[in-house]
């Protein structure tokens, strides 16, 4: 089963001629997720070799452009490649007044919905269940109301070791209450644990996405023991200032978050326009946590399942 995240853009809000504003993609189990849309995302999921119309749901973290401005044409071009089906947007207020616009003046003949499903963003909250997965809403500090968002996989089905089948001539009625979670009765009466015939084939897996901010132990908190952590760094350390002024964070400041989140991996990305080079950002980064890697626009990374 999959669990990739790749990366549409990793710039900030001023235009550079390599980068492109923020986006991601989230594939779970072959369902796929928009995770914030800046302009010119929908260029960028064709330039990948994403098909648009996989997309399920968009999660919007906030209404600054960088993060919001490719959404509307990529609503419009959903219409002409013939989605039928809903598409859900989390997105903080006002965003719903922003999409009557939209749909006032550009797509009055749209063949399918838009809904806008508000996120408090001062509540950690779940917001999508389905058999596979949960999305839960992790509260930021930016200078406009601004969410993350933590996927995390629901607990896989049990396995049943096979050698015990056969061990215990077990019958398919008794599988499968195993494989339900239940102690097996035998004829002769002996019950057998249900820890003795069964395992978890994997450790559910998880990925919080945290857009821009300022450090914040409580939403690392919220994640604690996240396989794979976002946090933005627009900043080098040097720019502390600049970065708290702005709402946003530097590299010692994501990876403060991802000590503290006791995370397995961290990214880092949304570059303010002044860096060139990502080399010297993740160096500093990997002085306090050593397992921190940029985000370049069209690589994919995988969250490997652990026993």
């Amino acid at each position: 089963m999959s669990f990739t995240v790749t990366i549409l853009g990793s710039a900030s809000a001023r235009p550079t001629p390599n980068r492109h504003p923020s986006g991601q993609l989230v594939n779970i189990h072959e369902q796929y997720y928009l995770v914030d849309a800046g302009e010119g995302v929908q260029q960028q999921l064709i330039k990948y070799g994403i098909n648009p119309l996989k997309i399920r749901e968009v999660f919007i973290s906030h209404l600054h452009g960088d993060h919001l401005y490719g959404l509307f044409p990529l609503i419009s071009t959903l219409g002409l490649y013939g989605r039928r089906t809903p598409l859900k947007v989390y997105a903080p207020a006002p965003f719903g007044e922003m999409l009557a616009a939209h749909l006032r003046y550009f797509d009055t003949q749209l063949p399918y919905e838009v809904v806008w499903v508000e996120v408090d963003t001062t509540k950690h909250r779940l917001l999508l269940e389905n058999r596979s997965i949960e999305v839960w809403s992790i509260p930021l500090r930016h200078r406009v109301p601004c969410a993350g968002y933590l996927f995390r996989e629901k607990e896989p089905a049990l396995n049943i070791e096979k050698y015990k089948i056969e061990k215990y001539g077990l019958s398919i009625a008794q599988i499968t209450a195993a494989k339900r979670g239940e102690d097996v009765v035998l004829a002769d009466g002996e019950v057998i644990p249900n820890a003795e015939l069964t395992y978890r084939p994997y450790a559910p897996r998880s990925y919080a996405y945290l857009s821009d901010t300022n450090y914040s132990a409580k939403a690392a908190t919220l994640c604690r023991g996240v396989d794979l952590l976002y946090h933005e760094a627009t900043y080098a350390a040097a720019e502390q200032r600049s970065a708290r002024d702005r709402g946003h964070s530097t590299t010692l400041d994501a990876a403060k978050a991802a000590l503290k989140a006791e995370a397995r991996r961290l990214l880092i990305g949304h570059y303010s326009s002044r860096y060139k080079q990502l080399e010297p950002l993740i160096e500093e980064a990997r002085t306090l946590f050593p397992e921190t890697y940029a985000t370049v626009e069209g690589e994919t990374f995988t969250i490997e399942k652990q026993r």
